[in-house]
């Protein structure tokens, strides 16, 4: 059921439709903070969404991701595109928080008009990427941004998650750092719609995008269109225009689904209901002061954690049954 949008809500996205990138921040942020409305927000903006092209960049730490971003995103707007950069970096186990690096090699495009950069934290989500950064593609989409960048935190083969979320996925690679053994591997090297030898005035780099070739033409069905291996070296701007021509072709085109459609907002749905459930089940043992005293009898082995969720489940499907018996009843 959709509530009535909270004023707060609403300046915020008016202010956001009309140009206002500090009031396209804060929409984010109190968005990734869940703050009460957030989800009233989010159905706000849904209807509003789908416009923009979304490019994924992936790849290995050190091939040079942050530095193709910054080059892509300065020949777009030259191209009189409005581009927004979401630039996922490796949670703190700690603190939680990110380093943002990334944002450090694009300091050439922070200020840039027409760019907005927003840098997340993985949050511990394994593929790399977390539900709050799919709810920021499509902020900044309602926001009209034309192309959306993700720029993903180089952890290897669990980077699948990207796939998810973009329309278009880049995978970076670099001579001199395994990539070469890593291509006759399944997981990452499956979900490219393009590959990029980068670093290419480095020694090592034909036979890199030889090995890349040759395991795509034998990885690669008959009727199926190989995806294009490109050279590029941000250092001396080799290639990168014909990176760019490369993505401006894949954006002219229908976004090809790598997963039916359906699953994909499946899959979606369990998300977001996951995340629900635990923020309502801490929140009520949080309050309660059962948590405390939960975490305390495991710790002395009067319970165990199967237990505790075995107890938990057991209560809300109680209470579902009484709910489901009122609204029979009346």
């Amino acid at each position: 059921m959709k509530r009535k949008l909270d004023d707060s809500w609403e300046r915020l996205i008016e202010a956001m439709k009309a140009g206002s990138e500090r009031a396209l921040a804060r929409l984010i942020t109190r968005v990734e903070n869940r703050d009460d409305g957030w989800k009233d927000a989010m159905k706000t903006l849904y209807p509003q969404t789908g416009r923009a092209r979304v490019f994924g960049i992936t790849g290995s730490p050190g091939a040079g991701k942050s530095t193709l971003t910054n080059e892509i995103a300065l020949r777009f707007t030259k191209q009189g595109c409005s581009i927004g950069i979401i630039a996922v970096d490796p949670s703190s186990p700690f603190t939680g928080g990110a380093l943002l690096g990334d944002r450090l090699r694009m300091r050439d495009i922070a200020t840039h008009e027409g760019i907005f950069i927003r840098s997340m934290a993985t949050r511990g989500v394994l593929g790399g990427l977390c539900q709050a950064a799919r709810e920021v593609i499509r902020i900044l989409d309602a926001s009209g941004r034309d192309i959306v960048i993700i720029e993903t935190v180089g952890v290897g083969q669990d980077e699948i998650e990207v796939v998810r979320a973009a329309d278009i996925v880049a995978l970076v690679c670099c001579p001199g750092q395994g990539d070469g053994i890593q291509a006759i591997k399944a997981g990452v090297m499956e979900i490219a719609d393009l590959y990029v030898v980068n670093k290419a005035d480095r020694d090592g780099a034909d036979i890199l995008t030889s090995e890349i070739s040759a395991m795509l033409s034998l990885s690669s069905r008959p009727d199926e269109a190989i995806p294009p291996v490109l050279k590029t070296s941000a250092l001396s701007r080799q290639g990168l225009d014909e990176l760019v021509a490369c993505l401006s072709e894949f954006r002219d085109k229908p976004p090809a689904l790598k997963r039916p459609i359906r699953e994909l907002v499946k899959e979606e749905i369990f998300c977001l209901m996951e995340g629900e459930l635990r923020r309502m089940i801490e929140h009520g043992m949080s309050a309660n002061g059962s948590l405390d005293g939960t975490i305390e009898e495991i710790l002395t082995g009067k319970l165990d954690p199967y237990t505790v969720v075995e107890s938990l489940l057991q209560r809300y499907r109680l209470l579902d049954e009484e709910a489901n018996k009122k609204g029979d009843a009346s």
